[in-house]
């Protein structure tokens, strides 16, 4: 009953599942699977709340190592005469690699525990960072070894989040995991922050160079801490013995992974999430670039730091609401939906907004509303998947955040075509309300909370994991 209370309306296969201890035990007489519900032990609330501050931190650094060749790539490009197409080469080179790995860091996150696989890439990719500056001096072609650098940084990087929707999938209740995620979502914007205000003054005292030795040290000190008071110690390393006993009997395979995506849940999460990564990114990418052509005579520090300072607060705000919301007994698909209602409907209001506006102080207003309200689908979408699937949340995560970034480079291009074709602006905002319209109308119609993970070809309901 207080599942019902709770949840709303579940079906018979899925309460069933809920219910049927049985069904959750993998393994067999050898003893060489393991429950996934011990796998799957939740966190008590003090342990959780350390672990998100553990991990608001490693998204902050994980940014701050990203945002460093961006930031330097103007000195960079006079050191070493690179033009502006070389420029982008090196700069767009890291998308290219940070979605190749994205199923991958889930899979091997939901076989063997996504901490494992945050620790080892945190430091790979801070190691990487810090050695950015040695390979661009000792190489004699610093434009290839840059983009081989930014490149293997993209690799290493394109499984943080679906490792941190593993992680939290397996080891938080469902009642706290939009704090969390709101919480760790937000230190992408205190990442940008710090960078940009700590990066820029690094590299006018001590030059280009201390920008990546100190972004990337501080993110291998945050791993070594990470192991040695949250892992105590234990060694990170994944073998092929790991993998093949991290998971239970039922492997997901070719024909599961189709069920899965038949699900119209599944699919929902997935054009969402299409549709929120391709609109936030052509906001990131074009609103400088709109606000100097629009208002040549604006300060420049105004418009890139007010609007991530109000994302902060807004995004641990809808973590906040949501849990909140969830515990006192409200239907979480219900909550998923409002959560996703702000972040790409209420927003998208604003975004039209800027179409009429003729003051500065106004369009920083609508533009701050407008990514505040975006970072509520930390709380929507981006944990929803996880209420669908928690067996192998990190690896359809990855799904999800491939289309996505594909998705958003190839928006960010057309946004520009069409303000060069049309000279106004107001075509972007537009399109980035139409593609955000499509995406809440999709959500709306077919989200839902419950697990659709479940094999129900057989009586037992067995979870279906990888």
């Amino acid at each position: 009953m207080a599942i019902l209370q709770k949840h709303g309306k579940i079906s018979g296969p899925d309460l069933a599942c809920l219910k049927e201890t049985p069904s959750d035990k993998i393994g067999d007489a050898g003893g060489h699977q393991k429950n996934w519900s011990e796998h799957n032990t939740n966190w008590p609330r003090s342990l959780a709340r350390v672990w998100t501050v553990v991990l608001l931190l490693g998204t902050c650094l994980l940014y701050c190592a990203r945002v460093a060749m961006p930031i330097c790539a103007v000195s960079m490009a006079e050191k070493f005469n690179w033009t502006k197409r070389e420029q982008g080469m090196v700069l767009g080179s890291f998308f290219w690699g940070y979605c190749f790995t994205q199923v991958l860091g889930g899979y091997v996150s939901d076989r063997v525990g996504g901490e494992k696989v945050l620790l080892l890439s945190a430091a790979a990719w801070g190691a990487m960072t810090a050695f950015t500056p040695v390979l661009a001096h000792f190489c004699s072609q610093p434009i290839f070894s840059m983009t081989l650098a930014r490149f293997l940084m993209g690799l290493l990087q394109g499984v943080h989040y679906p490792s941190l929707v593993s992680l939290c999938s397996q080891k938080v209740v469902e009642s706290e995991r939009g704090f969390l995620m709101s919480t760790v979502g937000s230190g992408s914007y205190l990442g940008t922050l710090v960078i940009g205000g700590a990066g820029s003054l690094m590299l006018d005292l001590y030059g280009w160079e201390s920008v990546f030795y100190v972004s990337g040290l501080l993110s291998v000190l945050w791993a070594f801490c990470m192991w040695k008071y949250l892992l105590k110690g234990e060694g990170p390393i994944i073998t092929l013995e790991s993998l093949g006993r991290g998971g239970p009997r039922s492997k997901l395979s070719r024909r599961h992974w189709l069920r899965l995506f038949k699900q119209p849940a599944v699919c929902a999460v997935i054009i969402t999430h299409l549709c929120t990564a391709s609109t936030f990114f052509t906001l990131l990418s074009w609103l400088p670039t709109y606000f100097k052509d629009t208002f040549p005579d604006a300060k420049g520090w105004v418009f890139n730091v007010i609007p991530w300072f109000v994302a902060i607060p807004s995004s641990l705000f809808s973590g906040c609401l949501s849990d909140h919301l969830i515990s006192q007994g409200f239907d979480t698909a219900a909550v998923r939906k409002l959560m996703q209602f702000f972040s790409m409907g209420v927003s998208s209001v604003f975004t039209l907004l800027l179409c009429g506006t003729t003051t500065f102080p106004t369009a920083v207003a609508f533009v701050s509303a407008t990514m505040g309200l975006t970072t509520f689908s930390h709380s929507g979408v981006s944990v929803n998947v996880q209420d669908l699937a928690p067996s192998c949340a990190g690896a359809l995560f990855g799904v999800m955040n491939t289309c996505g970034a594909f998705s958003g480079v190839l928006m960010v291009y057309f946004s520009g075509y069409l303000i060069e074709a049309t000279g106004s602006w107001t075509s972007v905002f537009i399109l980035i309300t139409v593609v955000n319209l499509v995406g809440l109308v999709t959500f709306l119609a077919f989200a839902e909370a419950r697990r659709v993970d479940i094999d129900s070809s057989k009586g037992h309901y067995h979870n279906i994991h990888i």
